[in-house]
């Protein structure tokens, strides 16, 4: 091949390449939001597996555009029945996530993200992608050692604008829900939704139409959520994966990885105050955004968990009854609660704490 035909083709590539680019903004402005729902093998990123990914684009007036469903052979234990509602001849009629990748992209990259609770949901994408990655990467490997030329490209993480978590803003709203699975906030938010609870006729119903109607769901609530002017939203860049491989803000994962400088004086009182080294956890039932408690607890050098421990110290939460989750735990063993407003007060007056010993 001549430098001129190799010149030619080299054009005619970066031509289609732009083509190619021009098309897909296109795409991209006619339907800037992706609202996608998963169902999985367990509910920890690092150790669990997608069985089933469901995808809708919608307009900026909420009008569906592209819909896309698969079934995921995870090539390992799919998990119990009652997680996804696939038998396992199902399963493995499945497609492995690697094939799949690509038209993923194809829907997220550059768009609007929409999910519920997306520190799994994001969390499941960012692993199963990396996953999918590093295994096309090693049989590219294989393949240059047995000069096999020809290389495997799967795709590449989705490159969402930004990601919004429909049960973070539901949160931001105030609401209040001991489920918080994506028909019952909906129905919190005040919108027609299917019972959440098992029953007969929903083990009976296909997969395909439930999360279907999930992934509808949770579009719906971001538009009722966003007519409200609460959004709760974060870019792809300031997230990465706790040890489960759930997908956090960087605030919250640095929070939990600093030294502990200060002896832990034990259980809050209002007499005392707070004081350095008093371990925080930080529950979900708050209005306010929790990096910005979090900050608050590192900036001031009191110590953060993201788990009720013995040693807790206080549990930042705005509910004062019926309780749940890290609020309920605390409140059995004595651990006081304030709101994330009492605590933002208080935290301007911490004490100074004792060193802990080296």
């Amino acid at each position: 091949m001549t430098n001129k035909d190799q010149q030619e083709r080299d054009k005619a590539r970066a031509q289609r390449a732009a083509e190619q680019a021009a098309a897909r903004k296109a795409e991209s402005e006619k339907a800037p939001y992706v609202a996608l729902s998963v169902q999985a093998s367990g509910i920890h990123p690092s150790t669990s597996r997608l069985i089933t990914i469901d995808a809708v684009t919608f307009t900026e007036q909420g009008e569906e555009v592209d819909h896309f469903f698969a079934v995921l052979n995870p090539e390992s234990n799919p998990g119990p029945f009652h997680l996804h509602g696939l038998s396992s001849e199902q399963i493995k009629e499945g497609k492995r996530y690697s094939q799949i990748l690509k038209a993923l992209d194809r829907l997220i990259d550059g768009r609007t993200l929409l999910v519920h609770n997306a520190e799994l949901v994001w969390g499941f994408i960012v692993s199963e992608s990396k996953r999918a990655m590093s295994n096309a990467a090693r049989a590219n490997r294989s393949r240059n050692r047995q000069r096999n030329r020809r290389r495997q490209r799967v795709g590449h993480i989705p490159k969402p604008v930004t990601i919004v978590d429909t049960l973070a803003t539901a949160r931001r709203l105030g609401l209040t829900f001991a489920d918080i699975r994506i028909r019952n906030v909906a129905t919190q938010l005040g919108l027609e939704a299917p019972d959440a609870r098992a029953s007969v006729a929903r083990a009976q119903a296909d997969t395909t139409q439930l999360t279907r109607e999930d992934t509808l769901l949770v579009a719906r609530m971001f538009f009722v959520e966003h007519a409200q002017g609460v959004v709760a939203s974060t870019s792809p860049e300031d997230l990465r994966a706790d040890r489960f491989g759930l997908q956090r803000s960087n605030i919250r994962v640095d929070a939990m990885e600093v030294p502990r400088v200060w002896e832990n004086p034990g259980i809050y009182t209002k007499e005392r105050g707070l004081v350095q080294g008093m371990e925080v956890v930080v529950a979900p039932e708050i209005t306010m955004n929790p990096d910005r408690i979090i900050q608050a607890i590192v900036r001031t050098e009191l110590a953060y968990n993201e788990k009720i421990t013995r040693a807790s110290s206080l549990v930042v939460c705005n509910k004062s009854e019926d309780l749940t989750g890290k609020a309920m735990h605390g409140d059995r063993k004595g651990i006081p609660l304030m709101t994330d407003e009492e605590f933002l007060r208080a935290v301007e007056h911490v004490k100074p704490g004792k060193p802990a010993e080296t």
